[in-house]
């Protein structure tokens, strides 16, 4: 989908994005339902956010186990498997994985090996948008979750 996204051009994909009128609609509609959902019922719905997962994955991974109800034991807390998770989990070892090396996968529409990893570092938008472009989403998300208790 980014592929024949990406034909109209990055200005044209910001616009419509900013109007709400994206592919699936405007986007902060469906963070807004997943941020309530969360709230109104914990237990089942998790709301991560990506800048706190690179910032802390253990934390984030402890979470997210307790969350599907598998919390670590304390046997496994001394044993490091959380800390061998992350580690798995980590960009610079899922990108060294030969299978994320090459090839393409997609079902409907074949994606080749490269379009599934970035950099892996939060604020990676700004190598793609100008900063009034930043203000712009900045301002619309603060207008959008206004009262909500959602902040970007």
């Amino acid at each position: 989908m980014w592929h024949f996204l990406k034909r109209n051009g990055l200005q044209n994909l910001y616009e419509s994005f900013c109007e709400g009128t994206c592919f699936g609609g405007p986007v902060w509609n469906h963070i807004l339902e997943y941020w309530r959902a969360s709230k109104a019922n914990p237990s089942r719905v998790l709301f991560l956010r990506y800048e706190r997962l690179l910032q802390d994955p253990t934390d984030s991974i402890r979470e997210l186990a307790e969350f599907v109800g598998q919390p670590f034991t304390s046997s496994e807390e001394e044993a490091g498997v959380v800390t061998e998770i992350v580690e798995l989990c980590s960009m610079e070892n899922l990108m060294s994985q030969k299978a994320n090396k090459e090839g393409a996968q997609g079902v409907f529409i074949k994606f080749s090996h490269d379009s599934y990893f970035r950099k892996g570092v939060a604020g990676g938008w700004t190598s793609h948008m100008t900063p009034e472009m930043g203000r712009r989403l900045d301002a619309i998300l603060r207008d959008k979750f206004d009262g909500s208790g959602l902040t970007i």
